[in-house]
């Protein structure tokens, strides 16, 4: 072996990466955006859960304990309650994640040291769980010495996944993640490897315009990821028990959004990547904060706000918390049309972009 030779091809190989601009920002991009993320972003603390209290007592110290839960910072309140069907209907749209909830009898329960405070919380999310249960510690019998033998209690109530399997909360996310990794890498890879393969040619003499080309090739991809929808629900169901609370019209029809928002995105990267092996690297950097940001591995409320707002312009976050309130919390998809709006509107924007970026060219 001639050192000579060794250097020559090293020194080819560097020249190469040079000139391939995509190649060399992935190298500094991907560790920077993973110790950005896990420097700052990820953050298991969960603090500040979107709360609300329904004091069914109006008494001078049940205002004052739902004001100390307030101060604790665990929780923040988000939406008013009077009663437990307003609190359940609260969580089952996921406009909150914990339900405080007092009852009429709260001064008596207090004395007696009986369970005087109910916490619901919403289990579809095990860390929000975890984070609730510091408000148990609560005190509720300052200046009551006599009930000093018998302390009252503040109960946690876990809803919707009581026994905390976590099995039950990564299932239904488990199907964003898998339509988001392998949707956008299917279509990213579309064009570039008609281009590579020179079928692009044979495109080009057709009368079919950008909109209709763009259409054609997401088609076929979302049986694709319908039929990976179907196996993590029966392997889910068969395997591991995960109930589905809501329909299947809802399931299939969030399913169909993200997997729809997903092949646009891939579309738009494959008007933007000159090879496949390019566009590979831009579905993974894309994938990377999806699966981070999006509430999948991590709490979404223990982010920082600036990574919470980058969350929200990803598809999967919205889709997460769609599909773990169709197939956990039993609510509809008219429930939650905050996330179906975001999930369209995300659609329009990537398809408008790919259909322009996109020219029936080789260039």
């Amino acid at each position: 072996m001639k050192p000579a030779m060794v250097l020559a091809v090293m020194l080819k190989e560097v020249r190469q990466m040079a000139r391939d601009r995509m190649t060399l920002a992935m190298m500094i991009g991907i560790p920077t955006l993973q110790l950005l993320l896990f420097g700052y972003a990820i953050n298991p603390d969960v603090r500040n859960l979107p709360a609300a209290a329904a004091d069914m007592a109006g008494t001078a110290g049940s205002r004052a304990l739902v004001q100390d839960m307030w101060a604790t910072g665990v929780v923040r309140p988000e939406a008013g309650a009077r009663t437990p069907q307003e609190l359940q209907a609260l969580l089952r749209e996921g406009r909150i994640k914990v339900g405080v909830l007092v009852p009429p009898d709260f001064e008596r329960r207090r004395v007696e040291g009986r369970e005087a405070v109910q916490v619901l919380v919403d289990g579809s999310d095990t860390s929000v769980q975890a984070a609730a249960r510091q408000l148990a510690a609560m005190p509720l019998d300052a200046g009551n010495p006599a009930a000093k033998a018998a302390p009252a209690q503040v109960s946690v109530l876990p809803l919707y996944n009581p026994r905390r399997i976590s099995a039950i909360n990564v299932v239904p996310g488990l199907i964003g993640v898998i339509l988001t990794m392998t949707m956008v890498m299917f279509t990213a890879m579309a064009i570039v490897r008609e281009r590579e393969r020179g079928n692009l040619e044979l495109l080009i003499t057709t009368p079919v315009s950008s909109g209709e080309l763009m259409v054609g090739k997401v088609l076929p991809y979302i049986a694709v990821g319908l039929v990976q929808v179907s196996v993590v629900l029966l392997l889910g169901a068969a395997l591991f028990e995960v109930p589905i609370r809501g329909s299947l019209a809802g399931v299939y029809g969030a399913a169909m959004l993200l997997i729809v928002a997903n092949l646009t995105l891939g579309l738009f990267v494959s008007t933007l990547a000159r090879t496949q092996f390019q566009a590979m690297q831009m579905a993974f950097f894309l994938f990377l904060p999806s699966i981070l940001l999006s509430g999948f591995m991590f709490p979404f409320d223990g982010m920082p706000r600036p990574a919470q707002w980058i969350a929200e312009a990803l598809p999967l976050t919205h889709f997460m918390r769609l599909i773990r309130g169709v197939i956990l919390r039993g609510a509809s998809l008219a429930d939650l049309w905050p996330e179906v709006v975001a999930l369209l509107g995300f659609t329009a924007a990537m398809m408008a972009m790919a259909t322009l970026r996109f020219r029936k060219r080789l260039d």
